[in-house]
């Protein structure tokens, strides 16, 4: 019979196969590929499978899996300065697939590319998209096919039939299983200690300690690479000869082809500009030993300025300005080509080498210096600073006067210094009304100062009190810099006290710039790095890990995790490692990370958020009323101000989003991917914090909103805040310098008569030597600058980022909330009445300007907007 009825087919239409039996549908679909510089466009082998959704495989307990199908006609386009190949795919499939849900990819080439996004078109005109964003490599390489699910997104017990299975499979090969060394294709997620930041191979100074793991140095945890120990230090990773820029981190993580190539070209031109000319003229001098003592950080011994000293020290603040001119650009040559070969790879070298003919280009005179060349020196700038400049998440309400040190010293500030300076309050009532502030750099600092002052640095401890005046402008009232004791109860403590003639003006300068040297070595290891940088990766880590790509909460949180753990891994290799540019530039050098991890000890994440950081700091009180749960002590406070507004949009947000898949507080408790994903945070991500009990439980939807609120504001806003305006303001390095080689002069010594005959002078001298100063602007340079892929807050991470059209509607409400935030800030930033906006600087706060409609077209030092992520 059934040999009749195939018979029966062959018979009605000759020649041609119609049954039913081999009846297929056709999917259709469109692949998109960035190229990588130097790729021609259509040289993709690869080949896609489909999983189904909706059809189980009884013999897979998997979704049913398609044939093969290939990349074809490969079709190149242009978009935003991108180079797009959109490649054809066409899967003949059984008439009961049903809806596919996740493709494997299987790279047949032997080169790697970079995979954007996939579009399926299914029959009844269903669009089905793919978010991918991630390098493949080749199959000889990573002996497996790459999956992807769909953008659709479920909690685990949600997850259909078809998919459970592919979802843990899944998660469970990103863990790895924490031995061996990680290869550049491997897609693994581990943690592992900061043992990478020091080489004992390289000498004993070298050395040091690992941060992590232990009572003495607490710290998160980072990537795992998985390097060879250092021979003469089993616990420490080995690193690499030379600074390259294909240090491990999982393909995920890795900056896409045209974030790797503009960041490769900011880097060079810095280079290139600001450091070299110097490194040139010393070479010219005959001081080329000296330069290879500042290469490989050995300093000078501290005293009186010597002749080596001098010779290396700007002569005026107009040499200083002439360092952003085009003047400076010199060729790379001679030691200096041979000691750049020595420290970077080769394909780098190449391009310093190359950019050294270019045309010189023209960096912009930082903002401090922009419209009033003197303002970094007005009392009432530098206060400002401490509200709406690069740094301005540390000062605080005081609590006690005088003030006292953890030990129980108490300060020298006596209330003679600064009861005429209260308008008219007594200190009393000041401190009643909560306007007496203090920027304290003083306890967790000046334990250190004894292995600090050495080889030329010069630095103390300080406290800087401040009055709130009416109009909420700051007045200086008293500088206290301090020096340890002969005892561990002793201090040798100064007082300066506001003066604008004479000597005691120079003095002043003098104490205001060692205040300034403090709070910018704390902003970049403390307020930068530790409170962003490393506190989020073990954050990373364990969403990779524990949440699938599928959980909506991953698909949140995605965007804020673009790039970080590639440019915390380029930091480890050569800006916070021994010898590396923070150990160069900073008067903490070779204890810089070991003061992170102190300073860590006290860290707490749920004193991130915004709200708890501003009452802790006794900048705001409780409020519940307010849509931001605080009232402001005084409106004034730019940081603040924006700041809660970015807060209360990001939160409204997060809680829009949750709600949407999260129906109550059970269904948070029972998602066995969010509570796996909690306990490795609190346990193994920030695992020297894991017995604190300050953790929210995670036991609500509320817990969750906060955490993940918390979260997002550290990765986006924060993050934006003490970065993006570095160039504006330590750019020009008199107004934030990082270090000093001199101690402030006593009277009747020869420092102090030096001081008196040309006090500029012995201030350019306490400054950083010229070629610090110039690495120090490099850095801050490349660290300012937006890439034209930047995706800001409120912006879509792409076309195709969800299909889920209520998440749509209120990412729209978000976007709009945001675009209400930057009017505010315009018209605060036109209020003359708000004069910590600007300043006598004059520049208008924007750090934290979201800039939403800023796409592809804000490239370069723009002093607003708020990325995503923490990607520079």
């Amino acid at each position: 019979m059934a040999h009749q009825t195939l018979q029966q087919c062959f018979n009605v239409v000759p020649g041609k196969i119609t049954c039913l039996q081999t009846r297929k549908e056709i999917i259709t679909g469109e692949v998109f590929i960035v190229q990588s510089h130097g790729q021609s466009s259509c040289w993709i082998s690869a080949s896609v499978q489909l999983y189904s959704s909706t059809r189980l495989d009884p013999n897979t307990g998997k979704g049913k899996l398609s044939e093969k199908a290939y990349l074809k006609h490969g079709k190149s386009s242009e978009h935003n300065g991108t180079k797009i190949t959109t490649y054809k795919v066409k899967f003949r499939v059984e008439p009961d697939f049903g809806i596919p849900g996740a493709f494997l990819i299987k790279n047949e080439h032997k080169h790697k590319f970079f995979l954007q996004s996939a579009t399926l078109e299914v029959p009844a005109n269903q669009s089905i998209q793919f978010n991918c964003k991630s390098w493949i490599y080749p199959f000889t390489k990573t002996k497996t096919n790459r999956l992807f699910f769909s953008n659709t997104v479920y909690l685990p017990n949600k997850t259909p039939e078809t998919l459970d299975e592919l979802r843990k499979e899944e998660l469970e090969s990103l863990r790895g299983h924490g031995t061996g060394e990680r290869k550049e294709w491997d897609r693994v997620y581990e943690y592992d200690y900061y043992n990478d930041l020091g080489n004992p191979d390289k000498g004993q100074e070298h050395v040091r300690p690992i941060l992590g793991g232990s009572d003495s140095y607490p710290y998160p945890r980072r990537g795992r690479t998985g390097r060879p120990h250092c021979n003469q230090d089993p616990l420490t990773e080995s690193r690499p000869t030379k600074f390259n820029l294909d240090i491990y981190v999982p393909p995920d993580e890795r900056f896409s082809p045209k974030k790797l190539s503009e960041f490769i070209e900011i880097s060079v031109q810095a280079i290139v500009h600001f450091p070299i000319p110097e490194a040139q003229s010393i070479y010219k001098q005959g001081l080329l030993e000296k330069l290879q003592q500042r290469l490989s950080l050995q300093g000078l011994e501290s005293g009186m300025p010597t002749t080596e000293q001098e010779s290396n020290s700007f002569e005026s603040f107009e040499e200083i300005k002439d360092i952003f001119s085009r003047r400076r650009r010199q060729g790379v040559e001679g030691w200096i080509a041979e000691e750049l070969k020595s420290l970077v790879s080769d394909d780098l070298f190449k391009e310093i080498k190359e950019a050294s003919k270019k045309d010189p280009m023209k960096f912009p005179l930082p903002k401090i210096i922009e419209e009033n060349e003197l303002a970094w020196k007005d009392d009432e700038e530098f206060a400002r600073q401490m509200l709406s400049g690069v740094n301005p998440t540390v000062i605080k309400g005081l609590e006690v006067f005088p003030p006292q040190s953890r030990n129980g010293v108490w300060s020298s500030i006596k209330a003679s210094h600064i009861q005429h300076n209260l308008d008219g309050l007594t200190i009393t009532e000041a401190m009643s009304q909560w306007r007496i502030l203090i920027l304290d750099h003083h306890d967790y600092l000046l334990p250190f100062l004894n292995r600090i002052n050495t080889k030329g640095i010069c630095v103390y401890a300080s406290r800087t009190l401040l009055f709130l005046r009416d109009d909420h402008t700051l007045k200086l009232l008293a500088i206290e810099l301090s020096l340890p004791g002969s005892s561990a109860d002793t201090e040798i403590n100064r007082v300066f006290l506001p003066t604008t003639q004479g000597t005691e003006a120079a003095l002043w300068l003098l104490a205001k710039t060692h205040v300034a040297v403090n709070d910018s070595a704390y902003h970049q290891l403390i307020s930068h790095w530790l409170n962003t940088h490393a506190v989020v990766e073990p954050f990373i880590i364990a969403t990779r890990r524990q949440l699938s790509v599928m959980h909506p909460v991953h698909r949140l949180l995605d965007p804020h995790f673009k790039d970080t753990m590639h440019i915390n891994a380029l930091s480890r290799s050569i800006i916070i490692n021994s010898g590396g540019i923070l150990e160069k530039i900073l008067f903490t050098q070779e204890i810089s990370m070991e003061l992170s991890s102190a300073i860590y000890r006290d860290w707490r994440f749920d004193e991130q958020g915004l709200p708890a950081d501003l009452i802790k700091r006794g900048l705001a009180l409780e409020d519940p009323d307010n849509p931001t749960g605080v009232y402001l002590l005084f409106e004034d406070y730019p940081y603040g101000a924006d700041g809660l507004e970015i807060w209360t949009a990001i939160k409204t947000w997060v809680t829009d989003f949750c709600s949407l898949f999260y129906t109550d507080d059970d269904s948070v408790r029972s998602d066995v991917e969010i509570q796996a994903w909690w306990s490795e945070i609190k346990n193994v991500g920030h695992g020297d914090k894991c017995n604190e009990t300050w953790w929210y439980p995670l036991t609500t939807l509320m817990d969750l909103i906060e955490a993940l609120t918390t979260l997002i504001w550290i990765a986006s806003a924060l993050h934006a805040s003490v970065n993006f305006g570095q160039y504006a303001y330590a750019g020009y390095p008199p107004n934030r310098p990082t270090l000093c080689r001199q101690f402030i002069p006593n009277e009747g010594t020869l420092e102090f008569a030096a001081f008196l005959k040309d006090p500029d002078g012995y201030y350019l001298k306490m400054l950083p030597a010229r070629f610090e100063m110039t690495i120090g602007v490099a850095l801050i340079e490349v660290l300012s600058q937006h890439t034209s892929d930047e995706v800001y807050i409120g912006q879509k991470p792409s076309p195709e980022w969800t299909d889920n059209e209520e998440v749509r509607q209120r990412f729209e409400k978000f976007r709009e909330n945001l675009q209400k935030v930057e009017r505010k800030i315009l018209a605060r930033n036109r209020d003359p009445k708000l004069k910590n906006r600007k300043g006598p600087a004059k520049i208008p706060y924007k750090l934290l300007y979201p800039d939403t409609s800023n796409i592809g077209i804000g490239r370069g030092i723009t002093g607003k907007g708020i990325p995503n992520s923490i990607s520079i």
